[in-house]
């Protein structure tokens, strides 16, 4: 699996590096495994929900104060001001044109709201929420430094008990169950995701391998092949200076249509009322014949030739479905026709309806 983002900056390995077979993932997701020498393996005990995967090179942010979640519901695409304690939700920053900038992977305990995002980003999102506090009784901290993240096949909440005996808090993906207020893109009933439990366990950075424990060890292309499987958009892949939540369906988990003003929102309400979006995402299997896949990045092209129609935002090679990936192309696109991406044949799976 390839990333289509450069290395982040100033990445720290993971100890968990060290165990044996680990070899390290590159691009956005270097500091962590891509595998430890059998990804199909690890890929099959993370659906039996066996695995744990290292996470520890995204970011965690804190927000503490009695206006935090008010403060967040102002800025973001989600209803956030009756969050209730340890209940996931995930929530974007957009740009004043409605382009996706951040994703929030958010959980409050009562007293601190807890975000986790992608790798390289936490700094840049605690610097533009630094900027939008003027008098409001709330701080933010960038705690990357002092907590980790894991991946975890567990359909389950935390509760305050493990955060007052363990230290740590988990976020349970809500993908892709369709939140109040909120709308589908993609009408597959029943949505490939349903089956892929997920949630990202928040632990101090000291206690990573004691939160491990002895369950075995899963890498980054073992986990990506579920995430791709499940159709599930990821900041670091599916989205470029110009996406928009419908593009990739995030508007299902992601975007509350029924609240107040917040950046970008114009946008959201323009493009669902009067409009279509641009572009839509596809599923699409890959002709795995040969041994060369296209990388992430690579241009679509039909088959019948002609100028590229999209690209290429994930490509994974899954257990079960063999090379698959995720492509934003044209909406016009007609949904049944034949791809070629990066000189590989492929055959596309609707995932928001043209």
């Amino acid at each position: 699996m390839t990333s289509v983002d450069s290395t982040p900056a100033h990445v720290t390995p993971s100890p968990l590096l060290q165990r044996p077979g680990a070899v390290e993932a590159n691009g956005v997701d270097a500091g962590v495994a891509a595998h430890y020498g059998d990804p199909s393996r690890e890929q099959r005990l993370l659906q039996e929900g066996l695995a744990v995967v290292d996470l520890s090179n995204r970011g965690v942010v804190q927000i503490t104060g009695p206006d935090r979640l008010s403060w967040l519901h102002s800025m973001t695409t989600q209803q956030l001001t009756a969050l209730a304690p340890h209940h996931s939700t995930e929530s974007l920053v957009l740009s004043p044109k409605g382009h996706v900038e951040h994703a929030l992977h958010l959980v409050d305990d009562g007293t601190t709201t807890w975000l986790s995002v992608e790798p390289g980003t936490a700094g840049a999102l605690v610097a533009w929420l630094d900027s939008m506090r003027f008098m409001l009784r709330v701080e933010v901290s960038d705690v990357s430094d002092s907590y980790a993240v894991l991946g975890e096949p567990i359909a389950a909440e935390s509760t305050q008990d493990e955060l007052q005996t363990k230290g740590t808090i988990a976020w349970l993906d809500p993908w892709p169950t369709i939140g109040e207020g909120a709308v589908a893109y993609s009408s597959v009933d029943p949505h490939p995701g349903v089956d892929r439990a997920w949630r990202e366990l928040i632990v101090p950075r000291a206690d990573l391998a004691n939160a491990v424990g002895d369950r075995p060890l899963a890498g980054q292309w073992a986990a990506e092949a579920e995430r791709v499987a499940a159709w599930r958009p990821r900041l670091a892949f599916e989205t470029d200076h110009r996406t928009i939540p419908h593009e990739v369906d995030w508007m299902r988990t992601a975007v509350h249509m029924q609240k107040g003003c917040y950046r970008g929102q114009e946008t959201i309400a323009r493009v669902h009322n009067l409009g279509r979006p641009p572009r839509r995402l596809a599923f699409v299997h890959l002709d795995g014949s040969g041994h060369v896949l296209p990388e992430a990045g690579a241009e679509v092209e039909l088959e019948s030739g002609g100028r590229a129609i999209g690209r290429l935002t994930s490509v994974v090679r899954h257990r079960e479905d063999g090379p698959i990936g995720l492509a934003l192309i044209k909406r016009s696109v007609p949904v049944d026709a034949p791809l070629v991406i990066g000189g590989v044949a492929a055959a596309q799976t609707v995932v928001v309806d043209a």
